[in-house]
């Protein structure tokens, strides 16, 4: 395993920091606008920016559907309404959950064995999990119900996308953006009011919203990710990810001036750690490619 220079080390810091700091602009975007049409400006966005550089073959098509409904409807939707009752340090741990969730999906759907390792720390992380849930921090149910059932869309992303024909991840976020336009935009327009007048009266947070969550956080820091992941094992790059569940954490406290308790510390490290014992030691790790940022 070689060593990772200053440059890619420092890239690495971009990155994870650019993941938390999604979360952070996201939760501003919520401020005013509503959760679902602020996504699917985001989507199409993104289809935007990176479609005319990506082509999809038949054979990928049934497999993109897919993920447009697991990843870009069940995931993406699912936490942008969870985010609205959630803090920003909550949201990003909760979802870091998909990745135990894949692990148990994988192992009965797959038939993938999980090793004593794993299994601990897939109950540590869900340890983390209940001690998180009795944060007083959290006030609503519902929110953590929502980002669950997302980070559940995730999980079951990661076993689709394992089945799918070769793609290239830039070109599997462009086509799925896509594709999820349609769902996100009418469940929008059935469940959200004046979308277009709150778009027109958008100030910078409405805008930060959609916009870094598309530009930095779906295109830049996946490309930088993705060009790591080119150069280095996967097992000596993914572990860097989880950092930024923490990030989100402090930066929820210092940005959005977020609360900060015993269970919200304790939590947060069972799960990040859970997960982190979880995928060091197994294949997994080389598959978890694909973040959920």
């Amino acid at each position: 395993m070689k060593a990772v220079p200053l440059r890619d080390v420092l890239i690495l810091v971009l990155v994870v920091n650019g993941w938390a700091f999604n979360v952070i602009a996201m939760k501003f975007g919520l401020m005013e606008l509503p959760p679902l049409f602020m996504l699917t400006l985001r989507f199409v966005l993104v289809a935007a920016i990176l479609l005319p550089f990506h082509r999809l073959t038949r054979r990928q098509l049934p497999g993109m559907l897919m993920l447009a409904f697991t990843f870009g409807f069940v995931h993406f939707g699912l936490m942008v309404i969870g985010m609205q009752t959630a803090d920003a340090g909550t949201t990003a741990v909760f979802i870091q959950m998909g990745t135990p969730i894949a692990m148990l999906l994988a192992a009965f759907c797959l038939k993938e064995r999980l090793s004593y390792r794993q299994i601990c720390g897939v109950g540590v992380a869900f340890i983390g999990v209940i001690i998180l849930a009795g944060s007083p921090a959290l006030t609503n149910w519902q929110g953590m119900m929502w980002l669950l059932i997302s980070a559940c869309g995730w999980a079951c992303s990661t076993v689709i996308i394992k089945r799918l024909p070769p793609i290239a991840p830039l070109a599997m976020t462009g086509w799925l953006s896509l594709f999820a336009i349609p769902l996100v935009g009418i469940s929008s327009l059935l469940t959200e009011q004046h979308q277009f007048t709150l778009l027109m009266q958008a100030g910078w947070r409405g805008w930060l919203g959609v916009i870094y969550s598309a530009l930095g956080s779906s295109v830049f820091a996946y490309s930088l990710w993705y060009g790591l992941l080119k150069r280095y094992p996967a097992s000596q790059i993914l572990p860097w990810s989880l950092l930024s569940p923490a990030l989100a954490l402090l930066m929820g406290v210092a940005i959005l001036h977020e609360s900060l308790d015993h269970s919200k510390v304790l939590g947060t490290l069972l799960i990040v750690g859970g997960i982190l014992l979880a995928v060091i030691s197994g294949q997994f790790l080389k598959r978890r490619v694909y973040q959920h940022s």
